[in-house]
């Protein structure tokens, strides 16, 4: 019986990390948890309470509400991974919307938010065997993780990524602004205080500008087999 691992993907926005994610779980029977989706939904919740809009960021009322929020994932067989529940609602779509990408580094600054939501991800992935995308899963999350990879991208490139993404699902929005709200939350991503976005001196890095899907995942599952057999 071959070894379990841990694996961290970790990266900036709109690198695919979710994809290739959620590939490599199913491909090596591994369970997949999308972080990102999890901050998502804490800033859904607190978009809906008003505490969190354009012009409010009330970080005592957020404080507040933590204790009220429940996520949890959901496997859908339909699609193949779990998906994001907020208080037993799914949400998976709803935390997708350009509203959202536009709070949600915000929210993730906060450290009793991150506190929070790490908790619960050492708990998921105690037992290995998991795939955990997001920002500072080998750094904070599993800094002892077996594979850590870390994702980029050119700026443009992966605006050029969302914006398809999003008009593909019918979203009317202008490729100015999603490139403006990916240098935004690379902004805030890296220049946090608590966790910031950086590349884990262990981690293998990935630029996949270039890279299509397939070439990608390739890429990626060759460097899980190889850890799994040594």
């Amino acid at each position: 019986m071959s070894k379990k691992i841990t694996i961290a993907i970790d990266g900036y926005s709109s690198t695919g990390k979710s994809t290739v994610a959620k590939q490599l779980a199913a491909e090596l029977g591994y369970v997949y948890v999308d972080t990102g989706a999890m901050y998502r939904a804490v800033t859904l919740y607190l978009m809906r309470k008003m505490i969190v809009t354009d012009t409010n960021f009330d970080e005592e009322a957020i404080l507040r509400q933590l204790p009220f929020i429940n996520i949890s994932f959901v496997f859908n067989k339909e699609v193949g991974y779990g998906e994001v529940h907020l208080n037993g609602e799914n949400v998976e779509k709803e935390i997708r919307l350009m509203e959202v990408s536009q709070q949600v580094s915000k929210v993730a600054a906060v450290s009793q938010v991150r506190e929070m939501l790490v908790k619960i991800q050492q708990e998921i992935g105690k037992n290995k065997a998991v795939v955990m995308d997001g920002r500072d899963i080998g750094t904070v999350v599993f800094p002892d993780a077996d594979l850590k990879i870390f994702m980029t991208a050119s700026t443009e490139k992966r605006a050029e990524r969302r914006f398809n993404e999003l008009k593909e699902r019918g979203d009317d929005i202008k490729y100015e602004d999603v490139l403006a709200n990916v240098k935004e939350r690379d902004y805030l991503d890296t220049t946090r205080e608590d966790s910031p976005l950086i590349k884990a001196d262990d981690a293998v890095e990935i630029d996949n500008s270039e890279m299509n899907l397939e070439e990608q995942f390739e890429k990626v599952l060759k460097l899980a087999k190889d850890k799994i057999e040594e």
